[in-house]
C-alpha cells in the first residue's frame, strides 16, 4: 500500500528503507528539506505517520516487509533510487542476524530487478569481507554490500566506522560507561584506533550521493578527521561532560563474552547487541581512501565537536532518533479473535480498575510519562529488579528508558516495553520485549463514565510458552494486586485528582480481548 503523491511533487520519489531506524529516521527529513519526494518504507505505515515529518507534502509511505519480494517491488514502483539502511543485529534476530541480513539483501536485489531500480545507496561498516580479522558483524555488513551489487542497479557503498550522535548505540555505550564508572577495567581493545564520524556528516554524505551521480557504482570510506583510541574517546567525553578524569585500566583477561555481559549490565544496550559491537571494536577502523571528500566537501566534525553536540541534544531532550527506535509495532496475532482457543493456547489475564474524579484528558499526561525517569508510579524497586534480571539473560532491561520524557508515539520503547497502540487520551497498549517464557501485553485504558469521572483500567495479558510460561505467570501473579493497584493510585496522585472508587480487581473477559482497538 502506497499513499498518493503530494500535489506538485517531483516525478521520481526516493525510496528509504529503515525509515524508522536511527539513520533513516534522520535522513528522511533531511531529504524532504532539500526538496526531494521521499517514499518511506516500513512494516507499519501507522508508525511512519507518527514521525514529525509525516505531514510534509512530499512524504509518501509504503507498507512492506523486506522479506516480501512482491510487496517490496510494489513499494519501489516509480522510484529510481533507494537507500538501503536495514540491518538485523538486534535482540530479536539473535545469533542468526547474519542469515537474516543475507535473506533481506537477496530479496531486495530481486525486488529491485522487478521494479527497474537504477541506483542503490548502502551504508555499511568499515572492512572488507575477505579480511580474516574482521568481526562477524562487520563481515555481514560487507557481505550485504556484495549481495546488493548483484542487482542491475548501480550500488554506492559508504563504509563508516563508529557513528557518534545523540541516541546512537556507540554514543550511548560511551556515555553510560563514562558516567557510571569512575574506574574501568577494560579489554585491550580500548587502545584500538578508529576514526569516529558524526551522524550529521554521515547524513550529508548519504544525501550528497543522491545529488552526485558520479558516486554511482563506487565504494567510499567515510570517517571523521580524528584517529583516536576508545580510551581517547572516553577521556574526551569525560571532559565535555565535566566529569572527573576516568581511570581506564586495560587487562588481558576480559574476553568479548565477559565484556558484553558487563556492557549489558552498565549500559542500555542489550548483551545480544553489545557482543557483536565489541567484536567489531577489536579491529582497527580507519579510512584508507578519502575520495568522497572531493566529491561531497563538508566540514567534518571532530570527535570532541560530535560529543559536545550530542550532549547538548540529550540535555535539551531533542534527540530525534535512538538506536532502539526500530522495533515491531504490530500487536501479536493471539490478541485478535477468530481462532479456537486450542489453536493459539490459553491467554492468561488479570484486570484492575479505579474511578478517578477527572477527565481522560486530565489523566492522560501522567499515563504518557510512564517509564524512563518518571518510573512506573509504584514498586519501582520491583521494576528495577525485573529489569536487572532481564539484563542478566540478555534482554533490554530498564536502562533503555524512552526517547522523550513526555512525548509518546507508536513504536517507542518504554524500558522493556514497546508501544504497539497509542490513542490519546483513551488507550495505551504495550508489548513486552523482555526475556520471558511467553508473550506479554499491558493494556491501559481510560473510559469516561460521566463529565468528571473516568475509569482507569490496567489489564496484563500473557500467552505462556510451555510449562515454564505457566510457572512464570503463577509466580508473578500474587504480586499483581499489589503492583497494579499501587500504579493506579500513583497515576491518580500524579494527576492530582482523588480516586472515588477502587482500586479493585475485575475480570476483563474474552470479549474485551476481541475488541482491542486497531487489532484485526
Amino acid at each position: 500500500m502506497i499513499t498518493a503523491p503530494a500535489s506538485g511533487a517531483q516525478t521520481w520519489p526516493v525510496l528509504v528503507t529503515g525509515a524508522t531506524g536511527y539513520v533513516g529516521g534522520r535522513l528522511v527529513p533531511l531529504l524532504l528539506e532539500r526538496g526531494h519526494v521521499v517514499r518511506a518504507v516500513g512494516r507499519s505505515v501507522a508508525k511512519l505517520r507518527c514521525r514529525p515529518w509525516s505531514n510534509h507534502p512530499n512524504a509518501q509511505f509504503a507498507e512492506a516487509d523486506l522479506r516480501d519480494r512482491e510487496a517490496l517491488a510494489q513499494a519501489m514502483r516509480g522510484c529510481r533510487t533507494a537507500f538501503y539502511l536495514v540491518h538485523s543485529m538486534n535482540p530479536r534476530a539473535g545469533a542468526d542476524y547474519a542469515a537474516v541480513d543475507r535473506e533481506l539483501a537477496y530479496t531486495f536485489v530481486e525486488a529491485s530487478r522487478d521494479a527497474g531500480l537504477e541506483r542503490i545507496i548502502y551504508l555499511a561498516g568499515l572492512g572488507e569481507a575477505d579480511d580474516p580479522n574482521l568481526s562477524r558483524h562487520l563481515r555481514s555488513r560487507a557481505e550485504v554490500g556484495r549481495i546488493l551489487r548483484l542487482s542491475t542497479a548501480a550500488v554506492t557503498t559508504l563504509r563508516a566506522a563508529v557513528i557518534l550522535g545523540a541516541g546512537s548505540a556507540s554514543f550511548e555505550i560511551l556515555r553510560h560507561l563514562a558516567e557510571r564508572l569512575p574506574v574501568m577495567l577494560t579489554p585491550r581493545w580500548v587502545r584500538t584506533k578508529s576514526q569516529p564520524i558524526a551522524i550529521s556528516n554521515v547524513l550529508e554524505y548519504l544525501a550528497g550521493c543522491l545529488e552526485h551521480p558520479e558516486t554511482a557504482g563506487r565504494s567510499f570510506d567515510i570517517c571523521g578527521p580524528d584517529t583516536l583510541s576508545y580510551e581517547d574517546q572516553f577521556r574526551i567525553y569525560s571532559e565535555e561532560a565535566r566529569l572527573k578524569r576516568r581511570v581506564i585500566i586495560p587487562v588481558p583477561v576480559l574476553s568479548p563474552r565477559l565484556s558484553s555481559y558487563w556492557l549489558g549490565l552498565v549500559t542500555p544496550v542489550p548483551i545480544s547487541l553489545a557482543r557483536p559491537l565489541i567484536l567489531g571494536l577489536k579491529t582497527k577502523a580507519v579510512c584508507h581512501e578519502h575520495s568522497i571528500r572531493d566529491i561531497i566537501p563538508q566540514h567534518l566534525l571532530s570527535c570532541r565537536e560530535a560529543i559536545r553536540l550530542a550532549l547538548r541534544k540529550v540535555e535539551q531532550q531533542a534527540v530525534e532518533t535512538c538506536w532502539h527506535d526500530a522495533g515491531q509495532t504490530v500487536a501479536p496475532e493471539w490478541v485478535a479473535c477468530g481462532d479456537p482457543a486450542y489453536a493459539g493456547g490459553t491467554v492468561l489475564q488479570d484486570g484492575f480498575r479505579a474511578t478517578i474524579q477527572a477527565t481522560p484528558e486530565e489523566i492522560w499526561p501522567a499515563v504518557a510519562r510512564l517509564g524512563g525517569q518518571a518510573g512506573w508510579y509504584f514498586g519501582d524497586s520491583l521494576w528495577r529488579l525485573r529489569g536487572l534480571a532481564d539484563k542478566l539473560v540478555g534482554g533490554p532491561g530498564l536502562r533503555r528508558g524512552r526517547r522523550h520524557p513526555t512525548d509518546l508515539r507508536l513504536g517507542d520503547s518504554l524500558d522493556f516495553w514497546r508501544v504497539v497502540r497509542v490513542d490519546p487520551p483513551t488507550l495505551l497498549l504495550l508489548h513486552a520485549e523482555m526475556k520471558a517464557p511467553g508473550e506479554a501485553l499491558l493494556q491501559i485504558r481510560l473510559e469516561k463514565k460521566s463529565p468528571d469521572r473516568t475509569e482507569l483500567s490496567m489489564v496484563p495479558r500473557f500467552l505462556p510458552r510451555g510449562l515454564a510460561g505457566l510457572l512464570y505467570w503463577w509466580v508473578v501473579y500474587p504480586f499483581h494486586s499489589w503492583v497494579f493497584a499501587g500504579m493506579l493510585r500513583g497515576l491518580a496522585k500524579a494527576t492530582g485528582r482523588p480516586i472515588v472508587d477502587g482500586p479493585d480487581k475485575y475480570k476483563p473477559g474474552t470479549a474485551d480481548v476481541c475488541r482491542l482497538p486497531g487489532v484485526h
